[in-house]
């Protein structure tokens, strides 16, 4: 008897180590935010028409940080429910401190997917500052990209590989029951797949960043709420569709007034 309650006991230490872990990832990513992810945000708000900071290998990685401590902070907390029911899974199965210990592996694989999108969204803003499209402040400088990056962002909304990205996303039990697989190396390979169907749902909204300026911290909690709601709330395809509707409209509007 002593020896199963000191197995619950264990178990329920567990499961607050996954917890409190968690919340203190996606804390510390926001405080970074906050501070302002390394770059001088006073001064890029003050004079967001000057030429941007010159590429240096340092910049792009400080800018690859942002980025990638950025989804770290937006994706995580919609991601809690797939990353709890994956920790009970491996609890029941093995009943050893190792179900954490995985659980870990299982996040990991997923902050990787992220960071391959990061990389990619880095690529992107040099190209964006190259051709004289972005500002000092991060920022979308001509309204036709403004509005292009609205209508498709809206339109992708309403795409096939949109509804299935995000019913992945939804439904953390039918996405572990399908993918499963054993060992640490099955939990990086299933966290890994699972943040690529999350980058598949929402890596065009994270594009609408450019639009408003990268660290516009007000429009990132916006973007982070928004995302939490369509894939926890039980409308949340419902959100997809307004939201779609909303940026087509707006992105059209844009465009019209740019031409």
């Amino acid at each position: 008897m002593s020896g199963y309650l000191a197995l619950e006991h264990l178990l329920r230490r567990d499961r607050a180590i996954v917890v409190v872990g968690t919340i203190a990832v996606v804390a510390l990513a926001w405080a970074y935010l906050a501070s302002g992810a390394g770059m001088d945000t006073e001064m890029m708000a003050d004079m967001p028409d000057m030429a941007p900071m010159p590429w240096t290998p340092l910049y792009a990685a400080l800018l690859f940080a942002m980025w990638w401590v950025m989804m770290i902070a937006m994706m995580v907390p919609s991601a809690a429910p797939a990353i709890l029911l994956f920790a009970t899974i491996k609890r029941s199965q093995e009943n050893t401190f190792g179900g954490a210990m995985q659980t870990w592996v299982f996040l990991a694989g997923y902050l990787l997917a992220w960071a391959g999108f990061s990389l990619v969204a880095v690529l992107a803003q040099w190209a964006l500052e190259r051709t004289g499209l972005l500002s000092m402040a991060m920022a979308s400088t001509s309204a036709s990209l403004g509005g292009t990056l609205l209508l498709a962002a809206g339109l992708y909304q309403f795409t096939p590989l949109k509804g299935a990205c995000l019913r992945s996303c939804r439904s953390p039990l039918l996405f572990l029951s399908r993918y499963w697989q054993a060992g640490g190396a099955g939990a990086l390979r299933m966290g890994l797949r699972h943040g690529s169907y999350c980058v598949g749902c929402c890596w065009f909204l994270m594009a609408l960043l450019f639009v408003s300026g990268v660290m516009h911290l007000v429009w990132i909690i916006v973007i982070a709420l928004y995302v939490a709601g369509e894939k926890l709330l039980p409308f949340g395809r419902w959100l997809s569709y307004a939201a779609g509707a909303s940026l087509t409209l707006a992105g059209t509007i844009v465009l019209a007034r740019a031409l």
